[in-house]
């Protein structure tokens, strides 16, 4: 198998799905785990947020002759260990242009100049001597090294956006460590799954909220295959959704599922009343949905989410030293006594993974190509106190930006696309008088599964097109500006 060391990276369990992808066993372990009883073929250490000079690991595998990959942080490890030296440099973030300098076994047949990803503030300064820099970029000599059978990566191989990351990857698990190739099969996780959902669930009755997502729908297909009546779809209109939604999820989803609907408003939002913290907002949704849910059948004993990987990454630390970014309100926003046992049979996949899944399950493409949704609705997308005044002004103008893509004929080149309302009012003139109105946020990115996205670029007539709708349509919008920062620096989502 191959072993990969978490140092706090984000992207640990991309690396990992990276390397299952390739068909190869892979296990997560935390830096305080020797290696040294296990079968290991290669070591991947993984970035991280910390400085260098504080990551300790546990036992002496650099100089073993196993194959090792250090990435961004753990390259930097490496040199460190070596007797290199790593300081403070000027901080890329996103996609940057390197070269290769040298010919190396780990970007065996890649182009001289490709794009990667960056997300670093210290750098190599100086490489030990066994170490000769392999790839550069216009602001990082050592962008990436080899010596011997260890190597580093300044960049992330592992995310959508860096080019030929996935052959780097295959270059290190398959040439260099000589691991056999294989691949993913939706049809088999299907079969798995659901054995083992009627493992778990036996006669039991499960209950979920279906909001017409492509996670929540695939999961609530894959629950009603597992355990058929015995599964309980509730759609809650928590007065925070988008306009239409319930439309939308009964058209979609009536051939499949027999569906609850319940209108939850009210009890939503009186929640929400002075709330501006996101992680507040979150918390108190997610035990508001419980609420719901306890009422509809007092002998329901499992809840199931449409938890991936993602969510659970940005909300918890998982095996090694993950920083928590946000609460997806169904991972870590759950009351701690939550009377439903959890049922999450998608929580090991990305959103790509999980579309995968939904065509073998026979899910119409028009529910599998909606763009992601956030559970918490709107109130994560209005920053700052959540109103109905406000929740009326955003979702016109979501609803004139996410229909102007679609009939633009741009909608399915892009991964998302929504509106964030900011607690701030600009000065505006209409009809020669002046306003005094607030500022709306037009946010759309390209991603693969959510762990990094790039800013989609519009052409300038496109964009204007779009804005100039939303400020003659919506009354309370002024200005209208574009989102252009990737993941990372910023999330997708504003909270």
């Amino acid at each position: 198998m191959i072993a990969i060391i978490d140092l706090g990276s984000q992207y640990v369990h991309l690396i990992a799905r990276r390397v299952s992808e390739i068909g190869v066993p892979v296990v997560v372990y935390p830096p305080d785990v020797s290696l040294c009883d296990r079968e290991i073929r290669g070591i991947i250490l993984s970035g991280g947020p910390g400085d260098v000079n504080r990551v300790k690991i546990e036992g002496n595998f650099l100089r073993s002759g196993i194959p090792v990959l250090g990435i961004c942080l753990g390259m930097q490890y490496i040199v460190k260990y070596f007797g290199g030296t790593v300081d403070a440099g000027k901080r890329e973030y996103g996609s940057t242009e390197i070269r290769i300098v040298n010919h190396s076994r780990i970007l065996k047949g890649i182009e001289k100049k490709f794009k990667v990803w960056m997300s670093h503030q210290y750098e190599v300064k100086s490489l030990p001597e066994r170490f000769r820099v392999v790839a550069s970029s216009e602001d990082t000599e050592v962008a990436a090294f080899e010596g011997g059978d260890i190597f580093g990566l300044q960049f992330h191989p592992e995310v959508f956006h860096t080019e030929y990351g996935k052959e780097i990857l295959r270059n290190f698990v398959v040439d260099i460590c000589g691991e056999e190739e294989k691949a993913f099969s939706a049809s088999s996780f299907v079969k798995s799954k659901t054995g083992e959902i009627r493992e778990k669930v036996r006669n039991s009755k499960v209950i979920a909220g279906v909001s017409g997502g492509v996670d929540s729908s695939v999961m609530a297909l894959l629950l009603k295959k597992a355990v058929g009546e015995k599964f309980l779809p509730v759609f809650v209109d928590t007065g925070l959704l988008r306009r239409g939604e319930e439309d939308e999820v009964k058209k979609n989803l009536s051939a499949y599922l027999s569906i609850k609907f319940i209108n939850a408003g009210e009890n939503f939002l009186s929640v929400l009343k002075g709330v501006s913290d996101p992680e507040e907002k979150r918390k108190r949704i997610g035990r508001k949905f419980i609420e719901v849910f306890k009422r509809v059948d007092e002998d329901v004993e499992f809840l199931a989410q449409g938890t991936l990987y993602p969510d659970r990454i940005e909300s918890l630390p998982q095996i090694g030293q993950s920083r928590t970014i946000k609460t997806h309100h169904n991972v870590g926003g759950l009351p701690e006594d939550m009377p439903f046992k959890l049922v999450e049979p998608l929580k090991e996949l990305f959103k790509d993974e999980v579309r995968m899944v939904g065509r073998e399950l026979g899910l119409s493409e028009s529910v599998l190509s909606r763009h992601p949704f956030p559970g918490p609705g709107l109130a994560v997308r209005i920053i700052g106190e959540v109103t109905r005044e406000k929740l009326g002004i955003l979702r016109e103008a979501d609803h004139i930006f996410v229909n102007g893509l679609v009939d633009m004929g741009l909608y399915d080149d892009i991964w998302q696309a929504f509106c964030v309302l900011l607690p701030v009012k600009s000065v505006g003139v209409m009809g020669d008088e002046r306003t005094y109105e607030y500022v709306l946020v037009m946010r759309a990115v390209t991603s693969t599964d959510g762990m990094t996205a790039s800013t989609y670029r519009f052409g300038w007539d496109d964009l204007t097109r779009l804005g100039d709708r939303i400020v003659r349509e919506v009354r309370g919008v002024n200005r209208v500006v574009y989102d252009i920062t990737s993941k990372p620096p910023a999330t997708i989502e504003w909270e």
